[in-house]
């Protein structure tokens, strides 16, 4: 696999890096959505400090994700479920 240097810009700061270049895309558009996010909360909060807000979208991201982790589990708890019934079923139906 192929590595190329990038550099991603994140709040003013340019941040160089060497990544396989089938991450490069993924990179570029957490680089991306991470100055979005920054730009949101300097405009909603009137904040001007990097640091927080940095700590900012640290802590939504990180929220953002436990939601998404909380969903995940909760898909699968329902998956496993209509599989189990599933299996009954068939089981139920080769007796």
């Amino acid at each position: 696999m192929r590595e190329l240097s990038i550099k991603i810009r994140i709040a003013d700061r340019e941040y160089p890096m060497t990544v396989p270049s089938s991450d490069e895309q993924r990179l570029r558009v957490a680089g991306r959505l991470i100055n979005e996010k920054i730009k949101t909360f300097k405009e909603t909060f009137g904040i001007d400090d990097k640091q927080d807000l940095l700590s900012m979208v640290a802590f939504d991201v990180m929220v953002e994700r436990l939601k998404a982790e909380e969903l995940n589990n909760e898909t699968n708890e329902i998956l496993v479920s209509k599989l189990d019934e599933l299996n009954h079923l068939i089981d139920h139906s080769l007796k």
